[in-house]
Order: structure tokens, then sequence, then C-alpha cells
């Protein structure tokens, strides 16, 4: 059978709010802010994400090109991506899923994983490794300013090592911008978020989100923050001198208040937002008897 038939059969039968339900069993491998990364076992070497946010093929298609531009683009920065591939799967009902299909990578060779069976000094080289690949984004976007402007989530979960090679695996939101413009269209996006919480993300938090993702010193704040989350509070200092003495020309230096503002207001954010989502899918599955689209995690540490 091919994929996307095995994915057609996979949608039909996915109960979304109880997916050890499904007719085909996927395995949870981890979680993003906003999607599922999981497995399918009719599918062996691939890791996929499931985007069911969009009203008709064709904008689930222009967000699969938007996609395939953005891994275009971090590829001609020099950053090197797992294998990909997307799936459009419209089985007749709204909504329709995009799905983000990477050649799965060991599950110990994640960046949040991996360190934890290294030395500190290991640590150190492998962090320095981060930032330098990061670095070609923003190296990339000074040569392309006028032209293309690349965002990237540097959380160290959203790298791998394998054979030595660095990879950078989250790529399923594609922020970049073209001559200024931003490209890709959020209002997809906020349907993850429950209907009544949609237009307070849009006024409040939209632009604060999509926008630190261009912003070196927030990127490597962000990345330093998310120790706290991995509780790797320990790695901070050496990850904060790490950076500083890395940040491009004319960036104030990064402080240990800055992250720890940062982490806190960071939390506050994503514990709210996964809270409404989780009181939006108890509506909609016990109180009004529907179908909720989304797989949500269960109690994350942060």
């Amino acid at each position: 059978m091919e994929r996307l038939e095995v994915l057609r059969e996979f949608e039909k039968n996915l109960v979304p709010h109880n997916p050890e339900n499904s007719g085909i069993k996927p395995e949870i491998i981890g979680y993003g802010e906003i999607s599922t990364i999981f497995k399918i076992p009719e599918l062996e070497g691939f890791a996929f994400k499931r985007l069911p946010l969009f009203k008709s093929t064709e904008e689930a298609s222009n967000y699969a090109e938007k996609y395939k531009k953005y891994c275009g683009f971090l590829k001609e920065a020099g950053i090197k991506l797992p294998d990909d591939e997307t799936f459009i799967v419209d089985i007749g009902r709204i909504p329709v899923s995009l799905y983000i299909a990477q050649k799965e990578l060991p599950s110990n060779s994640i960046g949040n994983k991996i360190i934890s069976d290294m030395k500190k000094e290991a640590i150190k080289e492998f962090f320095e490794r981060i930032v330098f690949e990061t670095k070609k984004v923003w190296d990339f976007n000074k040569k392309n300013r006028e032209k293309v402007e690349l965002s990237i989530d540097g959380q160290l979960s959203n790298w791998a090592l394998v054979d030595n090679d660095i990879y950078f695996i989250d790529t399923s939101t594609p922020l970049f911008r073209l001559n200024g413009v931003e490209q890709m269209n959020p209002e997809p996006l906020l349907k993850s978020a429950p209907g009544f919480l949609r237009w307070i993300l849009k006024l409040f938090f939209l632009d604060d989100v999509m926008n630190r993702y261009y912003d070196e010193r927030l990127v490597y704040i962000d990345f330093i923050a998310n120790l706290y989350k991995e509780k790797m509070e320990e790695l901070i200092p050496m990850t904060i001198e790490i950076i500083n003495s890395n940040l491009s020309e004319n960036i104030e230096k990064i402080k240990r208040e800055d992250v720890d503002k940062y982490y806190k207001e960071d939390k506050m954010i994503w514990t709210l937002f996964l809270s409404f989502r989780r009181f939006d899918r108890f509506l909609k599955t016990k109180v009004f008897g529907k179908r909720y689209e989304f797989i949500l995690p269960g109690k994350i540490e942060r």
C-alpha cells in the first residue's frame, strides 16, 4: 500500500483525543507546542507531524509549498535537514490534514537526549556546534536581507547529532520573509487554539511568538531558557558564556536575569495555552460530543 493510502486509512480511523483507541495506533515519540510527533507501524523509518489546520486541499498545498521553500532556504544556508516528504490527506471532511514525514533519526540522537550520556566538556563542544549551525541563519540573513530572511527555533530538542553530523529537525512552521513580508499566514496555526482564545492570541501574543525566531538574541535566550524545561539548569552559566562569545557584533550580551525573565514569561504563555486546549478538548468531546482534531500531550514538566 502506498504511503498516502496508509495515511488516508490512518486519518479515517484516528481518534485524536484518545489516540490509543485509533484503528491504526500511532506511537507517540514527542510533542511540540502545536503538534505531536509520532510513528505509524505501517510506515517504518519515518516520524510524522499531523497538521489538521486547513479548510481545503488548496490551503494545505499552499502551506506545503511554503514549508518546502523554507527547507530549501535552510539548506541553502548550509543547515542539514533529514530527508522529508509532505502528504495532503483529504478524506472528505474539514479540516484537511497535512502530514509532514521526516526520515526517523535514532531517539538517542536528539539534542536533549544525547547530552544525558555526555561529560561536560563534550556538552560544551556540542553546544558550540549548535551555535555555529544557528549562526548560519544569521549569516544567510545578512547576505540576503533585501530578499530573504529566515527564522529558526533553535532550542536543544530541535537538533540531532547523527554520525558526527548535526541536523535541524523542527521545520514544520515555515516562518520566513520575502522582501520584508512574512510569508506564512498565521491563521491556520490559530486553529490549534480554542475558538474563544484566538482573538486574544492574535491581539497579544502572535506577533511576539512569530517575531522572536527572527531575533538572534531572543533565539539564543530561548535556547538557554529551555534548559530549565530539560532540568539542566546547571548548564546555564556555561551556555551563556558560549553564546555571548559568539553573538554577532553590536548585539547586547545575555545575562542570567534575561534568561530567567524570558523563561518565566514563556512558561506562563505555553502553560496557559495547553490548559485552554485541554479545556477545549473537554468541551468538544465530553459536553458537545464533537470530534477534537489534535493529539495533546499529557503533563509537561516546565
